[in-house]
């Protein structure tokens, strides 16, 4: 039921954590309010959510004590992911009959930490909007014996506790500190108790990385925090060397040769090898002829071997600003299965044709070996098409272009969204310091090269099907309908209007009026936000983002091992027996905690390099625009960092500011100001936790601004 005193959803929220917590014991109202130590003013409050709850068949009454009703539940075993905010997933064995991963709120999560294998008690109950919820109720299997942390405050002289990003603010680990240890020491623990309710998690100091001071050992705690792997076995390396660089005459044979294609790759400028190219004439008919040329990664690295061994332990390359911790051997990625200009590679190509709408009318997939003509950055081939440059390829540049176009109205008609969202780049110098940042547009260059690989992923996924072979399908699940309806009020806050549930093509033409407004960044991040994670199973659900029914990637078999296994099926190369289900659920696994240590890299890049703007100009004002709106506060993103950060309620102007949740607005009753999605705000950061990656910001109102210096 709803009500409209604040502090109503606060008291709701504790007694529904206190009695549904696993060691609740049925008690009578005065022991519940004794126990929860509520002050005699509130008691009147929470006696009518007691009979909301009651009503709501939440709660039972029986022999005068509060029972929880619980609906008929059952226990499953899976691999609990948690999130730095403390609540979590659990990832199912199979067979089972949940197409999601289980919901476990923070409360529930007991002492499982990221990894662990759990025993899930699942609500049924409970499958409605985000999907099915439940508690974890046992601890099969830890995840691991050490972790990556850093020492973040001294409880006493004996005791400090440190900070794991595995396990996030809800569960610091008390350690005993050694003679020298101080705040801000990175170190590896040696976990002795992974806690409950009654105390924290506890660890003893293994050994020391480095200073949270110290820029240049991020990547090297990163890599301990998230278990990640740099070196590769000297098998491994050994196989790697031995293959040479330069492709024999016996590699060729049985290949289509495509040597006399033009072809071209387009690559990110800082990017060391390339594992794609592009060929594209048009004949006398009008009819495209778009080849997309894979590098042929799976020739060398074959299966079982050490390489193919060490590339399933990583399953993806990792990136790092700066710095990247590859899938392969730069001995190879670099050499042989980089598609460098004016040398011979083998390649797997797919041989598209598609007439003058853009309508594909043929397709052909073939080993095949190519020699580039040529090696473009980004920045160059837009220059080329810019006419800022010279080439004797900006024809066939312009073609791409002409396709281009083409392919993304086919991937607008189907009702694909096209963000061409620009990318926020750190740059940092040779011992990890940040120096600034660089914004890369995602311009033409960009497009022409993501539709074409678009294009290839779609038509080998197709192929397998066709052909009912094995597969790793890349699908990506429909978001839910809580998570949609979050988005479109946002959008609506922001001015737009949207129908009750809007369409796809409603959608579209949300993003289309939004481009050329200050809003279009803020609707595409919060678009992304509000859908599921892709992720890989040999189950085909199609890709809702991209509006495809077939889907895989293929496109990038250096750094992603599930490229490597398309390559094999392609050609019955991956043996019968190989259990590409695991693959697949292993692939998304270090996919995801990549992920999580690529981001708190970056993150912590943007707070270092906001620490050095605080000491050049402690006065310093920053331009950031509201994102999200809470009863609590504001959520905000800095305009030329893109980092996140909230200004509490309190810390708002000097007025009572009261929660309108349909219009996700809070609203002054003295000064009459409302704060909403959108609004721009200028902020002032008056202290940052480089360890907790935290920043305390102050609102500057317009008056106090003065002359002051705005960033």
């Amino acid at each position: 039921m709803q009500n409209s005193d604040p502090q109503y959803e606060t008291f709701k929220q504790v007694i529904l954590e206190y009695i549904q917590g696993k060691k609740y014991e049925p008690v009578g109202e005065k022991s519940l309010f004794s126990k929860l130590k509520i002050n005699s003013k509130f008691q009147g409050l929470c006696r009518q959510i007691l009979k909301d709850l009651m009503h709501e068949g939440v709660l039972l009454y029986k022999r005068k004590q509060f029972h929880l009703n619980k609906p008929l539940k059952e226990v499953l075993t899976g691999v609990i992911r948690v999130h730095s905010k403390g609540f979590g997933f659990v990832v199912l064995d199979p067979p089972t009959a949940y197409s999601q991963d289980i919901f476990i709120p923070k409360h529930l999560t007991e002492n499982a930490v990221d990894g662990d294998r759990v025993e899930v008690e699942v609500d049924p109950a409970s499958n409605t909007g985000k999907g099915p919820e439940g508690k974890i109720i046992g601890i099969l299997e830890r995840a691991r014996t050490h972790i990556g942390a850093t020492l973040h405050h001294f409880e006493t002289p004996q005791q400090v506790y440190a900070y794991s990003p595995l396990l996030g603010t809800s569960k610091m680990i008390a350690v005993a500190p050694r003679k020298q240890s101080v705040i801000g020491d990175r170190v590896i623990l040696k976990i002795t108790s992974w806690g409950d309710e009654e105390g924290p998690p506890k660890g003893e100091i293994a050994h020391y990385l480095g200073s949270i001071n110290d820029p240049s050992v991020d990547v090297s705690a990163a890599v301990e925090e998230f278990d990640l792997h740099t070196i590769f076995t000297p098998e491994a390396m050994k196989q790697a060397l031995q293959m040479g660089t330069e492709v024999s005459k016996e590699d060729l044979k049985k290949r289509t040769d495509l040597v006399g294609l033009t072809t071209v790759t387009i690559d990110p400028q800082t990017a060391k090898d390339f594992d794609d190219a592009l060929s594209l004439t048009i004949d006398t008919k009008g009819i495209f002829h778009l080849g997309v040329h894979i590098a042929d990664v799976s020739h060398y690295v074959q299966r079982g071997t050490p390489l193919d061994q060490e590339a399933l332990q990583r399953g993806n390359s990792t990136y790092f600003p700066g710095h990247v911790l590859p899938m392969l051997p730069h001995e190879l990625s670099d050499q042989l299965c980089s598609l460098n200009p004016d040398v011979i590679r083998l390649t797997v190509s797919v041989l598209m044709d598609f007439d003058e709408k853009g309508n594909l009318l043929k397709r052909e997939i073939v080993r095949s070996y190519i020699k580039s003509s040529k090696r473009f950055t980004y920045e160059e081939a837009k220059e080329v098409l810019d006419s800022l440059r010279e080439s004797p390829h900006k024809e066939l540049l312009e073609k791409m272009v002409k396709l281009c176009l083409l392919l993304k109205e086919k991937r607008a008609e189907r009702g694909s969204i096209d963000f061409s969202l620009s990318e926020l780049l750190v740059i940092v110098d040779e011992k990890g310091h940040p120096q600034k940042t660089h914004t890369v547009e995602y311009d033409i260059t960009h497009q022409l090269v993501e539709e074409f690989m678009l294009k290839a992923n779609e038509e080998v996924a197709k192929y397998l099907a066709e052909k009912g072979k094995r597969a790793v399908f890349r699908i990506h699940e429909e978001p839910s309908s809580s998570d949609k309806d979050e988005f479109y009020g946002m959008a609506r806050a922001l001015g737009f209007s949207l129908s009750k549930e809007p369409t796809k093509q409603e959608v579209q033409q949300l993003f289309e009026r939004a481009k050329n407004t200050p809003h279009a960044h803020q609707l595409a991040v919060g678009f992304i936000r509000s859908m599921k994670l892709a992720y890989y199973s040999t189950e085909n659900v199609g890709h809702y983002g991209l509006s495809l029914d077939y889907y895989c990637h293929f496109t990038s078999p250096i750094r992603r091992y599930t490229d490597l296994i398309i390559h094999r099926l392609l050609f019955d190369e991956e043996g019968p027996k190989t259990d590409i289900e695991e693959i697949a659920k292993h692939c998304s696994e270090r996919e995801r905690l990549s992920f999580k240590a690529e981001s708190s890299i970056k993150i912590l890049k943007k707070f270092r390099l906001l620490h050095r703007w605080l000491q050049e100009d402690p006065h310093a004002v920053y331009d950031a625009t509201v994102t999200r709106v809470k009863p609590f506060g504001l959520y905000f993103e800095l305009t030329h960092l893109m980092l996140e950060g909230f200004l509490h309620i309190s810390d708002l102007e000097n007025d009572y500011f009261v929660f309108n949740p349909t219009q996700d607005t809070l609203f002054g009753r003295a000064t009459g100001h409302i704060h909403k999605v959108g609004e721009i705000l200028k902020v002032r950061p008056t202290s940052l936790d480089l360890v907790l990656l935290e920043a305390k910001w102050e609102l500057v109102l317009p008056k106090k601004l003065q002359r002051k210096k705005v960033r």
